[in-house]
């Protein structure tokens, strides 16, 4: 007697992001970065770190106080912002890039229950975490030579992994859309860069041409050195509901670039 064999749809995803797609992807990044986290960890935060005593101690030699705070405090907040971004961006943009074009690492994942968007949003939420922790070593350092602990550093990892889930989905975004891994010196020359210097983190904005503020207000550094700052120093107002809103929105609008574009890149 021939046995009935239920034949059927495939079954129906529960949500738009599964939770065990999510927690897949996460923990190969984790064993995979067991394999590499001390060059990973030295870079992302020993540049930053030598930008800090370089700056804090060759200008803070120079002018001993700027916006109200000894320079050595000025510095040591906002160059948190720039961990941020070495930290999130440049591993998502090679990273990535590596793992589809030469790896075809996420050929295999899209072989498993797990789409493009649950791909982008899990390596973009592990890069996040990482710069939550690698965005407080500036300010550690910055403790040393006498910055003042206070209760609002407490929410600085939370700052700088919400900043750093933004870059590394932009990172992922830049990745989609290369052609080739030298055509990022396009993007790290012609908008990192720029970004990075107009953040607000060695000088106040506020020294700057009237447009050249402008251009700093559209830049997500400066809204996260400008938190991070005011957290620090306990001098929240409402502006900070503004910088907060800004990263909330840039964080969004690169994910779903990133997943767009991914997708462009791995199915389409």
């Amino acid at each position: 007697m021939a046995t009935a064999v239920a034949t059927g749809p495939a079954p129906r995803r529960l949500r738009r992001l599964e939770r065990a797609a999510l927690a897949g992807v996460m923990v190969r990044e984790v064993v995979n970065f067991s394999s590499f986290w001390r060059s990973s960890t030295f870079s992302s935060t020993v540049d930053p770190t030598i930008y800090l005593l370089a700056f804090g101690f060759g200008f803070g030699s120079l002018v001993s106080e700027v916006a109200g705070y000894d320079y050595i405090d000025f510095v040591g907040t906002g160059i948190v912002a720039t961990t941020v971004l070495f930290s999130g961006a440049f591993p998502a943009m090679y990273s990535t890039f590596v793992k589809y074009q030469f790896q075809h690492t996420y050929d295999a994942i899209l072989a498993a229950p797990v789409d493009v968007e649950e791909l982008v949003t899990a390596e973009a939420l592990w890069i996040a975490l990482r710069t939550g922790v690698y965005g407080c070593v500036p300010m550690l350092v910055a403790m040393i030579f006498g910055l003042d602990p206070s209760w609002g550093m407490l929410l600085v990892p939370f700052i700088a992994a919400l900043a750093g889930s933004g870059w590394a989905a932009f990172g992922i975004f830049i990745a989609a859309k290369a052609k080739s891994i030298e055509s990022f010196s396009y993007w790290q020359s012609g908008l990192l860069t720029p970004m990075f210097l107009v953040a607000g983190t060695f000088f106040p904005l506020s020294q700057l041409p009237e447009w050249a503020q402008v251009l700093g207000n559209l830049n997500p550094l400066y809204h996260c050195v400008q938190l991070v700052r005011d957290s620090v120093f306990q001098t929240w107002g409402w502006a900070d509901v503004g910088h907060l809103a800004f990263l909330v929105g840039f964080a969004l609008v690169s994910w779903r670039l990133a997943i767009r574009y991914m997708e462009r890149r791995l199915i389409l």
